[in-house]
């Protein structure tokens, strides 16, 4: 019979290794100032992309869907640079990643939706009938 310390350490690394498995499926859709240069657009989405894989994301996708007219004035503009981000993430860090898009005054708006399988397949196939139009 194996004692129980063991018995709870390799209990403790079948969790560890089920949760690296399994992380969840996460879209974020922001929408970037209109009256910033094309440089400072890269730079932020570019940054931000940076600082989800330092925390253990993985890319998905990165779609630059740029400049479109919003429904209703944010902040007395009537445009904005709309940019896609999906990714898999652990969702401890979707909380910090929100905090730093509030502090940040180039993001007019963002949202963070977590996906379930059916908009996993969705966002499949819109990515593949996008690379054929390409």
């Amino acid at each position: 019979m194996l004692p129980k310390i063991l018995l709870i350490l390799i209990f403790a690394a079948i969790l560890l290794t089920n949760n690296k498995l399994h992380m969840n499926h996460y879209e974020t859709v922001f929408i970037l100032n209109p009256v910033l240069s094309e440089d400072q657009i890269k730079e932020t989405v570019k940054k931000y992309e940076d600082l989800l894989k330092t925390k253990g994301a993985k890319m998905v996708a990165n779609e630059d869907w740029g400049l479109k007219k919003l429904a209703y004035p944010i902040q007395n503009k009537k445009s904005g640079f709309y940019h896609l981000f999906e990714y898999q993430a652990d969702g401890s860090i979707i909380q910090p990643m929100e905090v730093e898009y509030r502090r940040d005054e180039r993001f007019m708006r963002f949202l963070t939706v977590k996906l379930d399988k059916h908009a996993i397949a969705w966002a499949e196939r819109r990515r593949t009938r996008n690379k054929e139009k390409a």
